[in-house]
């Protein structure tokens, strides 16, 4: 490498560094809805509808970044909560947005804060194919109810078997002259899972860490996160 090819490097390395690869992971956006109710901040949250991906589960308004519609993970995230709770777009108020999350899975999350303007829930509309039922919860209630912590084993495997149990390697340790101990699946880090149990449904994963993050930066200074 010559000196200019040092300059050009220099000057193409990220001013704001973000995630490597991040093309190569399914990235989403999701926005964090706050609605005021008696002059304090529910979260808004929606069940799925059974028959979508993670049907039955908990989460708020988010899908998956589409680069031929939107011009950024913002954008998404009020793409998204149009189509998914049946809100314009002007009745909506990004406050600001959390770090970037990566689940274990392989997926990046861009969250955003937004309060929205509404009367009651009877001003939503949502997309009944997506959305089986929408709640509230105060804010306050995971203020003074923490999630329950619980860590998974994850595994790295150099193979896996096909539906007729033939042995399919992905990784030739042997031919690539790597060591020996790389044929065998090896330990990932622990992944940490949240769930808060609510009056209303269980809030885990994801959704939990989000809701665990604003709690967090809420108190930031006076206790410890989970």
């Amino acid at each position: 490498m010559k000196h200019q090819d040092l300059e050009q490097l220099r000057s193409r390395l990220p001013r704001h560094p973000n995630i490597m690869g991040k093309s190569r992971y399914l990235n989403a956006a999701v926005l964090i809805p706050l609605i005021e109710v008696n002059r304090e901040y529910s979260f808004l949250f929606q069940k799925r509808a059974a028959h979508i991906r993670q049907g039955g589960e908990v989460s708020f308004p988010g899908g998956e970044f589409e680069p031929e519609n939107d011009q950024s993970c913002r954008e998404a995230a009020l793409r998204e909560a149009e189509e998914e709770l049946g809100i314009s777009r002007d009745r909506i108020h990004i406050l600001g947005r959390l770090d970037k999350f990566i689940s274990a899975r392989g997926v990046t999350v861009d969250s955003f804060v937004a309060t929205l303007d509404l009367g009651s829930l009877d001003d939503l509309h949502p997309d009944r194919n997506e959305v089986e039922r929408l709640f509230m919860l105060p804010v306050s209630f995971f203020e003074h109810h923490p999630a329950c912590t619980y860590e998974l084993e994850l595994e790295i495997k150099p193979w896996s078997k096909s539906e007729g149990s033939k042995e399919i390697e992905h990784l030739p340790v042997d031919a690539l002259g790597l060591p020996a101990r790389y044929k065998k699946p090896w330990p990932g880090l622990a992944h940490r899972v949240l769930v808060y149990q609510t009056p209303e449904e269980v809030v885990w994963g994801l959704t939990a860490e989000l809701v665990n993050e604003v709690i967090t930066l809420l108190h930031e200074g006076t206790r410890a996160p989970t």
